[in-house]
This record gives structure tokens, sequence and C-alpha cells, in this order.
């Protein structure tokens, strides 16, 4: 085995399918997570993939002794990839408090708990919401950081400016924010992938919910956006690329070619699709029509967003591998698989 990894959210959607890369990768990884929109049940998919049983703690990091400890206890860690916080835009607007509760107290103690071992390489999970509705497309990492339209938004702003700042004054620490556009998909085994507890807040798994017969009708939120089709514009990327970039951005801070204290690269696959270009999508690969249904804007949401990769792909030599339609059949036969196993 390679060093000691902790993955914070480790059984979360993105978490798990890095925890996959990194188990594949060699690495020790112990997984931290509170199953507040995850469940236990994630092991099991992880050690059916990669046939290892990772080492996990359920911890809350809003306690702040709990998380000294844990570092007290696992003080060889060599990196952590932090993916733990509350991650939707509209539960973000109604509920700020939460989210600045679960996504600063969380990151400030671990960062807190870091400062007592030797070497901290630090992955931080960030989003192309801190850019805001930005104003040229598609969006570079110099594009200017605007007042955040969401609490959600505002504390990936925030978290970057914690590490950033620390970054400054403690040696030996080095970090990397890797700024996500919008993750979909599930592993092409179908053993792990999106699960959200509840309504699902994100399009992907509520047309996969929808399909399958858990939700009545999904809604489009706005049709009358300047867009070619009236609906909004994301950058779809497969959650198993978005993984593999975890893995090559935590070497580049373990073998030192970090040029900077702190990073940033944008992750997506510099394509922008419509929602309703996601609806075809599954449509197309399913072969089945969803029932949907147009809706009102949605409050914070952003007209486009669509990430100019250039960076990530020349100094990370990183690159997507997976299209759109190949990303939302993966979710499908995730969808399907987990239904039957419901039905069982």
């Amino acid at each position: 085995m390679k060093s000691k990894i902790v993955v914070t959210g480790g059984l979360g959607f993105i978490g798990s399918h890095t925890v996959v890369e990194l188990l594949q990768n060699n690495y020790e990884v112990v997984i931290i997570d509170n199953c507040s929109n995850s469940s236990e049940a994630v092991l099991d998919g992880i050690y059916n993939i990669t046939g290892i049983q990772p080492v996990f703690e359920k911890l809350d990091l809003r306690q702040k002794e709990k998380v000294i400890d844990f570092f007290n206890r696992h003080n060889d860690v060599t990196g952590v990839i932090h993916f733990a916080a509350s991650k939707a835009v509209g539960e973000s607007v109604e509920n700020p408090l939460l989210y600045y509760e679960n996504n600063l107290n969380t990151l400030v103690y671990t960062l807190q708990a870091l400062e007592h071992t030797a070497k901290a390489n630090f992955i931080f999970s960030s989003s192309c919401t801190v850019y805001g509705e930005a104003e040229e497309l598609p969006i570079t990492e110099n594009a200017p950081v605007k007042p955040a339209i969401s609490p959600y938004g505002n504390t990936k702003q925030i978290g970057e400016e914690i590490i950033r700042d620390l970054a400054q004054v403690k040696p030996n620490f080095n970090a990397i924010a890797l700024r996500y556009f919008n993750p979909i998909g599930a592993h092409q085994s179908a053993e792990i992938g999106e699960l959200p507890i509840g309504v699902p807040l994100n399009l992907v798994p509520f047309i996969t919910q929808t399909a399958a017969g858990l939700r009545d009708q999904l809604s489009v939120f706005g049709n009358d956006y300047p867009t070619p089709d009236g609906t909004c514009i994301r950058d779809y990327i497969h959650v198993v690329d978005l993984a593999k970039a975890h893995v090559v951005a935590l070497e580049r801070l373990l073998h030192k070619k970090n040029i900077q204290d702190f990073e940033l690269f944008n992750l997506g696959t510099g394509v922008g699709n419509s929602v309703l270009e996601v609806i075809q999508s599954f449509e197309k690969v399913s072969d089945q029509k969803l029932n949907y249904k147009i809706a009102p804007r949605r409050s914070g949401d952003v007209i486009s967003a669509y990430a100019d990769t250039t960076l990530a792909n020349d100094v990370l030599g990183w690159k997507t591998s997976y299209n759109l339609d190949e990303a939302i059949a993966s979710a499908w036969k995730w969808e399907q698989k987990i239904r039957n196993k419901n039905t069982d």
C-alpha cells in the first residue's frame, strides 16, 4: 500500500467513487462520514469493486473534539480529500445556517486537526458555483469570483479563502481546490452510484427516479432563459472521470509537483448541455419517454456554466473519457439495479 489518505464524506456520491480509485491505485484509505446523506451499505459496493474493505469511522465533523481525536489516532496521514458538506443550492437558500455550520465548521475543524500532522496535503471539493453568473463562457480559473448567488456557493468561496489563508502561513501545508461542474453517472459496475436520501435535489437522479416510478413527474425549472431551448445549461461530468482527477491532484501534491501552496483547477467536460438535452439523452439511452413539465424558475439557479478545462488538461495531465450519453446510461443502469434489489 502507498500512503494513508483520509476521505471525508467518503460514502457519498463523489467520495465513494474516489475511494475506489484510490484503492485501485494502492492507497490505504480511511473514510469518515456521518451518513447524513449516505449509507454504510456503500462499503459493500466499494468492496465488491476493489476486493478491499477500507477503514470506516462514523463521525460528525462538527464535533471538534472527536475530529482532533481522530487525527491524533491517525497521525500518519499524508493526505486528506475533503468532500464532507451539504451540497444543494435550493436547500441552502431555504436553510443558510445549516450550510454555514456544516460546510465551514467541518472544514475549519479538519484543518485545525491537520496542523498536528507532519505532512498535510489537502484536496478541497469546491464548485463552479464560486463563479456565479460568469461574464464569459467557457469559464476559466481566472474568471472573477463573484458574490455568491446561494449560501452553498458562498460556503465554497469562503472555504477556498480559508485554505488559501492557511497555506500562506503554515509550512508543509499544500492544497488543491477542484472546482467541479455537474457530476453525474455511476460506476460502470453499478455497485455504487448517486443515492440521495429523500427527494433528489439534482437533475439526473430525479430523472432516473421518475423513470423508475418513484417520482410522479420531473419539473424543469424555467424554459424562458436566454439559451437555445430556454432551459439552463450545465457541464455534466461523469463521476468516474471526476474521481480520477482527485487521485491525479493528490499525486501532484505527494510528489511535490505543485508550483504554489494552493492551486485551483476546473473539472468539467468543456461542453454545456441544457436540461432538455439531458432529458433527451436519457430518453435515447433508456428508450423510453420521460414524464416532465415546465415549472417556474428556481431561486439561485445560474443560466449557463461550462468549463474551460485547459489548465487541468495541461497541468494535471487529466482529461475526461465519458460523454453525456455514457454518463446518463450508467446512471440509469445503477437506478435499475438498486430498484430491482429493493423489490427482490
